[in-house]
């Protein structure tokens, strides 16, 4: 799929927020100062790039997209320097000089390695006036005109004030524009009213107090910043992928990471926001948004600074995508399922293979006897964590070792056909011991994932993974499900009694 085939003929998207010039100086270090223990670069080259704001409107506009920009420079060398970078873009934007502020500009300075070993910052915004206030909301208004969506890049740098932000919300909703919102505040109960808000892990830990870098943290505080400001929660988790967590309820969406290599994460967000936005003004379903801002994002990540895409290398990386996922898995027929069950062999060689193709592989293990929405959560985020999952399941003997002669329900055969055909799940393999730790071994997954109703140091292959530079990964159980539940439920006669 190609990129103007989400963006050809969408509604326009508009852009207000703090604009920001980033500049950024390279050079070689070769020598310390005498004057003082510092290194002395000698100067190379010099580039002035779009940043904040601008750099989200440029990611769309610069792709086949129409987006319109509306912010604030200062009447200065930077505000100068900022239009004149934009001025060849043929970017839509309407820019309003004023003395009041002193345009936002970070010089960044680099070696020759690219390695960023300076930033300075400049900015001075003092309070907008009633009359800079009015302006801009007219300038506003008219941009919204026949706008599908309006994204409000907040970098709190004084144009969307506490003032402002309510009455840009409030001019959106008034006119039918759903608000996207990049937040920067420490407090999201100023965003209500906005239909999206995407926050990072470190904004939702700061916004809920809640350390959003554990798992059953960051389900209460998309939870709780969802009833605050009644938005939908994109979250994005830097190399563990993001989620869409709906306000109206239904199923959390998890997507793993598309990215390969991180070589910087400046305006990594902003390309987020810029794809996430356009191509869900078009109409498209929240998924494709979520997949194509991700493949977008993976590819900024790689880049040098602040960063703007272009059309031929993100069609090819969403060409590769969709090529590797058509060709991951066995050909479908009627009766195949979408995963493929496999022996331990074919498990480590397809583990292996995966790995050298720069693959994340995810493992999880269960009796899975009953398949219940508690199972579905653990394989859904397991799937989230990696870009390929295996499934460990215990053999009927096992499962009869571990939990009585009266278990299991399903045979192993049907428990692996029914596993294999759950979306995201790539491999299942029966084991025959009471743990998996000699599959995990073969496998070697970089990702293990447990219900966080196991302590770290009591989930079976925990030190082998992190020992070989893994992660483990704990998951809220979904109350109120087990299989056991299920059996005492449905008085259904346990295997081997005779029924009436």
């Amino acid at each position: 799929m190609k990129i103007m085939s989400y963006l050809s003929g969408m509604p326009t998207v508009v852009v207000m927020g703090d604009v920001m010039l980033d500049l950024y100086l390279s050079g070689r270090v070769s020598r310390i100062s005498p004057e003082a223990p510092v290194p002395v670069l000698h100067h190379m080259a010099e580039r002035a790039v779009a940043g904040g704001a601008a750099n989200v409107a440029l990611n769309i506009a610069q792709l086949g997209g129409q987006a319109r920009l509306v912010g604030l420079i200062g009447q200065d060398e930077g505000g100068a320097r900022l239009t004149d970078v934009l001025r060849p873009l043929g970017l839509d934007h309407d820019l309003i000089a004023s003395h009041d502020i002193e345009t936002v500009t970070k010089t960044r300075v680099l070696a020759e390695n690219h390695h960023q070993f300076l930033r300075i910052d400049r900015e001075r915004f003092m309070a907008l006036d009633k009359a800079l206030c009015d302006t801009v909301l007219a300038r506003l208004d008219a941009a919204l005109e026949g706008a599908g969506i309006l994204v409000l890049s907040d970098y709190d740098k004084g144009l969307l004030s506490d003032d402002m932000l309510p009455r840009v919300i409030a001019l959106a909703n008034a006119r039918g524009v759903p608000v996207m919102v990049d937040p920067k505040r420490p407090d999201f109960a100023i965003y209500k009213g906005a239909q999206i808000i995407k926050p990072n892990l470190n904004e939702l830990s700061t916004a809920t107090g809640y350390d959003c870098h554990d798992i059953a943290n960051r389900d209460l505080a998309l939870k709780q910043i969802s009833a605050q400001t009644g938005a939908d929660i994109l979250l994005t988790m830097s190399e563990k992928g993001m989620i869409y967590y709906p306000a109206a309820g239904g199923e959390t969406i998890h997507m793993a990471t598309s990215a390969r290599e991180v070589f910087d994460v400046s305006g990594a967000g902003d390309t987020v926001m810029a794809l996430f936005a356009s191509v869900r003004a078009s109409g498209a379903p929240i998924e494709t948004a979520m997949h194509v801002a991700n493949i977008a994002a993976g590819l900024v990540v790689a880049k040098v600074g602040t960063a703007v895409l272009e059309v031929a290398e993100l069609d090819e990386a969403l060409t590769q995508f969709s090529r590797h996922r058509n060709t991951s898995r066995p050909t479908q027929t009627e009766d195949d399922s979408n995963g493929e069950i496999m022996d331990l062999a074919t498990a480590a060689a397809r583990s292996a293979e995966w790995k050298r193709s720069g693959l994340r592989v995810g493992f999880t293990n269960g009796c899975f006897d009953l398949l219940h929405p508690g199972h579905v959560r653990i394989l859904q985020a397991a799937r989230s964590f990696c870009d390929k999952l295996i499934v460990g399941m215990n053999t009927d003997a096992s499962v009869q070792r571990l939990k009585g002669p009266t278990r299991p329900v399903q045979q192993q055969d049907a428990r692996a056909c029914v596993m294999a055909a759950m979306t995201g799940v790539d491999g299942v393999v029966l084991f025959d011991e009471e743990t998996p730790l000699n599959l995990i071994k073969a496998i070697v997954p970089d990702v293990l994932v447990k219900g966080a109703d196991y302590e770290i140091k009591d989930i079976v292959g925990a030190d082998f993974v992190l020992a070989n530079k893994g992660k483990v990964e704990r998951v809220p159980l979904k109350e109120g499900h087990s299989t056991t539940s299920l059996i005492a439920r449905s008085n259904l006669p346990t295997p081997g009694e005779a029924t009436s």
